[in-house]
């Protein structure tokens, strides 16, 4: 067997996937049909400092090839999180990974401090496409100033490993991924879903409450591929793969273009073993291929 080990930062992964934030709760929903010690490590819904009960529903709709969610960031808040999953946790031989999300940077910073502290916790992936409320509701990470400023201030209180997750929804996506990395991430991750919306033709309604919501599955492998393409050759940092990922040649044409690790979501709905088939998938693809280390594929796209 090949060694799947990889390295985000200080993280140390035993394989290079991960679930991605949003698609597995907190972890405990797919430990029915997985064992979650298989994976690299498991990145959380999203949390914030208070409990937010998300959008009115509909919230969800299926697209071709894919699905729109406009969930609106549903989740119990961190208190409740440190008082009653967080416990669950510690016993699980895996990494747990933290998405923080805010609408100001004092959010960020002061849900930072709090996750920082828990020993348990591995990572931080930081969400920047959440709406920043002191600048008309514009996403921070649309901007490459205000992205920095939100990293910068979150990485003066993070001291574990800080993953930062990138909009698709911008011109520049390697632009996006050198103000990470000049701001002290560690690590990014893209793509976050895309702006898309739905209408039912019957009702000439949304078929989203919110009209528009984020976009993910099959549908934007192409493009999602091709900005961790980009964005792996301007920065010196990690990439992670994420969008669209339901195969494990899915995941290894990420690695190929230059991810380090890559993250499964939507298609755990569809097939919530699809995760560790993907392990089992890029194992049995470096031993047909010879490959001692599973780094040797990443960033091996022959062009």
């Amino acid at each position: 067997m090949a060694d799947l080990n990889v390295k985000i930062g200080n993280l140390h992964l035993k394989n290079p996937v991960l679930t991605a934030s949003g698609t597995c709760g907190f972890g405990s929903e797919l430990s029915d049909f997985i064992n979650l010690e298989k994976l690299g490590g498991i990145i959380m819904k999203g949390l914030t400092l208070a409990p937010r009960e998300g959008n009115r529903y509909p919230r969800m709709a299926e697209t071709a090839s894919g699905m729109l969610n406009a969930v609106g960031l549903q989740n119990p808040g961190i208190d409740f999180f440190i008082s009653n999953i967080y416990p669950e946790l510690i016993n699980v031989n895996t990494n747990f990974i933290v998405n923080v999300n805010g609408s100001t940077i004092e959010e960020y910073v002061e849900l930072t401090r709090r996750v920082d502290r828990l020993e348990a916790i591995s990572a931080i992936e930081l969400n920047i496409s959440c709406p920043n409320v002191k600048q008309g509701g514009m996403a921070f990470g649309v901007c490459p100033e205000t992205a920095a400023s939100v990293i910068r201030e979150v990485r003066r209180a993070c001291h574990k490993t800080l993953i930062v997750k990138l909009s698709p929804n911008v011109t520049d996506i390697a632009a996006m991924a050198k103000v990470a990395e000049n701001e002290g991430a560690d690590a990014v991750s893209l793509v976050n879903t895309l702006l898309g919306m739905a209408i039912d033709a019957t009702t000439r309604k949304p078929l989203l409450s919110t009209v528009t919501g984020g976009l993910s599955g099959p549908a934007i492998k192409p493009v999602a591929l091709r900005m961790v393409w980009q964005a792996s050759r301007a920065v010196k940092i990690p990439v992670i793969g994420v969008g669209g990922i339901c195969t494990a040649t899915d995941a290894i044409e990420f690695m190929l273009a230059g991810a380090t690790a890559v993250q499964v979501g939507t298609a755990t709905f569809r097939d919530p073993q699809s995760t560790v088939k993907i392990v089992e998938g890029i194992n049995e693809y470096t031993n047909v291929n010879k490959f001692n280390f599973v780094n040797q594929i990443i960033g091996a796209l022959e062009m």
